[in-house]
């Protein structure tokens, strides 16, 4: 076989494994929508974020009773959960990209981002039942 043949070979073979194409790992057409989804909720977070900062600062010297209140108000409570799920979200996906480029080998990678995902779920589930616990509380 010549260079220019094995090159051509090489051009040609699939860039990922039978498995990595059933397990929808590596760069199956899903980076765009990911890249985008990152971007989406970083925009997203900016202005939660910046409410969530100067609420902060306005409730600083607040009784407990206040910032209970405070955060049992329909619309914070809703900006809470909609900051506590775009968060753990956004949080859950940049760390699997971390993951994904630079854990080997690949069980290891897929342990670690099964991980991060399961906290990532767990902790954003329990943050969400807390606030509904206070806003829903008669």
């Amino acid at each position: 076989m010549s260079n220019q043949e094995s090159t051509a070979a090489m051009r040609s073979a699939p860039m990922r494994s039978a498995l990595g194409r059933v397990r929808h790992l590596g760069a199956a057409r899903t980076g765009t929508h990911h890249w985008l989804m990152q971007r989406v909720t970083s925009v997203a977070l900016l202005p939660l974020t910046l409410w969530f900062v100067f609420s902060a600062i306005g409730l600083a010297g607040a009784s407990y009773t206040e910032t209970l209140l405070w955060i049992g108000a329909p619309v914070n409570a809703v900006l809470l959960l909609a900051l506590i799920a775009l968060t753990f979200h956004h949080t859950a996906s940049g760390l699997q990209v971390v993951l994904e480029d630079y854990v080997r080998p690949e069980g290891r990678r897929l342990i670690a981002v099964y991980a991060v995902k399961g906290v990532c779920w767990l902790a954003g589930i329990a943050c969400a039942l807390a606030v509904l616990r206070i806003a829903l509380m008669p």
